[in-house]
């Protein structure tokens, strides 16, 4: 009976079971992003934006109390309530950047320093929930990873093609995923992470296309209405 693939002594690392990530850079993050999406003023926000942020800061919570240590096992209750937590904070971005573009069609904003500003926070929010949703899926979960349980990447990052790029122990932890979501922002495209499942292809396509939208509008507006 043959083993496992983890076993075969010349896998990578990151294709074996090791020990998991730490929770607290994630919710570390996300914190930031609550506090972001709670500072928007409220022709920018849902009028509910007080009680979404106060649900997001409890399933934080909740996440981190479950799971104050390392990410070892995948737990399906810890991990749906993770992309509860990622599609409570998707629809509130996605509410906010609708209503940016609002009042950028119509002209309300007058300030250019005001709107770079919201608009900064809102694609940085869009940012880190797209790094959220990369994190959660790619392979079945932080987990899910530990536990080598899918050994097919979604995501080929470049240390998994050349094991003289990065120590023999290297796995992808959230920073790798925020590093993603940031280069597919900014530069509309992927970098030198490439997306291998239709899925992540479509995520990024749905990310840089908003991330264009905005980003385009925003600043556009902003140079009209500079003194």
């Amino acid at each position: 009976m043959s083993l496992p693939e983890f076993h075969i002594p010349n896998l990578p690392h990151w294709h074996r079971p090791h020990p998991g990530e730490h929770r607290w850079p994630v919710s570390f993050v996300v914190a930031i992003v609550i506090v972001l999406q709670y500072l928007l003023p409220k022709t920018l926000s849902l009028k509910s934006q007080p009680e979404i942020c106060i649900l997001e800061a409890l399933l934080t919570i909740l996440l981190f109390a479950i799971s104050p240590g390392r990410i070892s096992h995948h737990r399906r209750s810890t991990w749906w309530t993770g992309v509860a937590l990622t599609g409570v904070m998707t629809a509130s971005n996605i509410a906010s950047a609708v209503h940016l573009l609002q009042k950028l069609i119509d002209g309300t904003i007058k300030s250019p320093s005001n709107l770079l500003a919201f608009g900064g926070s809102i694609w940085l929010t869009n940012m880190v929930v797209f790094s959220l949703w990369y994190w959660e899926f790619d392979r079945g979960g932080p987990g899910a990873r530990a536990e080598a349980i899918d050994p097919y990447p979604d995501f080929l990052f470049p240390q998994m093609t050349d094991p003289s790029y990065a120590p023999m122990h290297w796995k992808p932890t959230y920073f790798d995923y925020l590093f993603t979501s940031y280069t597919n922002a900014s530069a509309f495209s992927p970098t030198d992470v490439m997306p291998l499942t239709r899925w992540a292809k479509m995520l990024m396509m749905i990310q840089s296309a908003t991330s264009l939208i905005t980003v385009g509008l925003v600043i556009a507006r902003a140079v009209n209405i500079l003194p």
